[in-house]
């Protein structure tokens, strides 16, 4: 190459450089610079889709304020183009600040094949594609490998350390089907990005994106109760240019415009119930607003779900008809087998219960003959795993938590954060015979939840019916409500 050749490729060069040095915040006018839109592949494609370049202009806004750092949080129907912005916003931070981020996803599968095969597509298509180089599990730039990257790294709770801090003056974090990640990895990269973003002359920031398909969980919070600290886009897929319009008014057709599957699948907002979510979160939220009421004739149960590991409760359980919520739960923890039976002795005294009933698998088994040995009245040992006495449902636990369901529609509860999100994030499935099987608490702790040890309790109560108070009198009257009483109290 000859050396007029090597100036004039450096003088192409360094106008590039100059040229996107001005986008540092205009992450918009990047796109529409870099990308050869109308060419090639890209033919007949003129920039981002509006709900795209909305995005990155407000992005694009916020690094001009320097108001710290920044958290988007995008829900969504399907093919509306979201692997394509995560990998504009990634190769926009990459180009015009030193970054150092990690990029992650639901599974292997999906961060392999899709979100991090996107990035690869469009860095192929960049004409700042020297700059760079992309392997399967990094992108970095070619002068500072070590330096100016971003990872794909699987989570993994083993490895969550992973997520917790970068150490660069300028950060991304990216969460692909976002919905899905287990809530221990959001808290661990909330923990890291602490820290960044003070400095104005520094960039945090933080993506998400996802379909909406569980009504659970840190993703679902971005727009609940977190809504405050994300900038929240839910894109509905009609909307979108790139999506096939002809299918999804199919679906809408098929399924109802206020379906579950339509809200995730089409509308890009939260369902009901989740797919695999057992119990509405609607259906918790007005037991907890709801009045509690009940009568002295009806018994009143104390149901005790014993804590198996260190990190678990012990709880206690009141419940009377409908009403869960007027006696005051209790919860323990660090108590041995006798500690334990000497407080269910202890409660099951203070408010005379009629039936005591105890989760007797593992060291519960211990607990339970303590307090036989207590003489606790009427106390009645339950195993989890026993075989269901209804075709519906795969085991004893699993029919506990179907009769408590039914219940909740008319019953009251406490407002407890842990009981509301044990009630909804428990997941069921079904197995080969078509039999209701709830998620394994083993299973739960893998998705980030904690053992559900106040639904365990709560559903308890519902192991075996328990008479009405004053069965044994012979009257009418006690006649009467012996007919009508309805041990699972549902609303009638």
């Amino acid at each position: 190459m000859s050396v007029a050749t090597q100036e004039t490729n450096l003088n192409a060069a360094g106008k590039v450089m100059d040229r996107v040095a001005k986008f540092y915040d205009d992450p918009l006018g990047f796109v529409k610079f870099v990308f050869p839109w109308g060419e090639g592949d890209l033919e007949g494609h003129t920039g981002p889709d509006t709900w795209q370049a909305e995005i990155l202009e407000d992005f694009g806004k916020h690094i001009r304020e320097g108001t710290g750092s920044y958290q988007c949080s995008v829900a969504s129907g399907h093919g509306i183009g979201k692997g394509a912005l995560s990998s504009w916003l990634l190769i926009f931070l990459m180009s015009t600040r030193r970054m150092a981020g990690i990029t992650t996803a639901n599974t292997k599968m999906q961060l392999e094949s899709k979100t991090w095969r996107e990035l690869a597509l469009w860095h192929s298509r960049s004409i700042l594609k020297p700059w760079f180089e992309w392997t399967a599990t990094k992108f970095y730039h070619v002068e500072e490998p070590e330096t100016w990257y971003i990872s794909a790294i699987p989570w993994s709770e083993k490895n969550s350390e992973a997520f917790a801090g970068l150490h660069n003056e300028h950060v991304v974090l990216l969460f692909d089907e976002a919905s899905a990640i287990p809530d221990v990895i959001w808290e661990v990269a909330e923990g890291g990005m602490t820290g960044h973003g003070d400095n104005t002359e520094s960039t945090a920031a933080w993506f998400v994106f996802g379909n909406p398909t569980r009504n659970t969980g840190r993703f679902r919070e971005c727009f609940g109760k977190n809504k405050h600290r994300w900038k929240t886009h839910q894109i509905d897929s009609r909307s979108a240019k790139m999506t096939d319009k002809v299918k999804l008014n199919q679906w809408v057709e098929d399924y109802g415009e206020d379906s579950d599957f339509v809200k995730v699948r089409v509308r890009g907002t939260f369902p009901s119930a989740s797919s695999m979510q057992f119990i509405p979160g609607a259906l918790v939220e007005d037991a907890i607003e709801r009045e509690a009421k009940s009568y002295l004739e009806e018994p009143l149960i104390l149901s005790c779900d014993i804590a198996r590991y260190g990190d678990d409760s012990t709880v206690f359980c009141f419940r009377r008809g409908r009403d869960a919520k007027t006696i005051e739960w209790k919860k323990y923890r660090g108590l041995d087998t006798m500690q334990i039976a000497a407080r269910i002795s202890e409660q099951a005294g203070i408010h005379q219960v009629d039936t005591v009933f105890i989760d007797e698998g593992g060291i519960g088994a211990g607990v339970y003959d303590r307090c036989r040995q207590l003489h606790v009245s009427n106390c009645i040992g339950v195993n989890f795993g026993s075989k269901s006495e209804s075709a519906t449902y795969n085991n004893k636990r699993a029919q506990m938590w179907g009769n408590m369901r039914d219940w909740l529609e008319g019953g009251s509860i406490p407002d407890d954060r842990d009981l509301m999100d044990d009630l909804t994030g428990l997941e069921y499935s079904f197995t080969p015979n078509n039999k209701i099987q709830l998620e394994k608490k083993e299973d739960m702790k893998k998705r980030g939840l904690s053992s559900p040890d106040c639904g365990d309790a709560l559903a308890l109560s519902f192991a075996y019916p328990v008479a009405p108070r004053g069965l044994g009198i012979k009257s009418s009257a006690m006649a009467n409500k012996r007919r009508d009483y309805n041990p699972l109290a549902r609303k009638r």
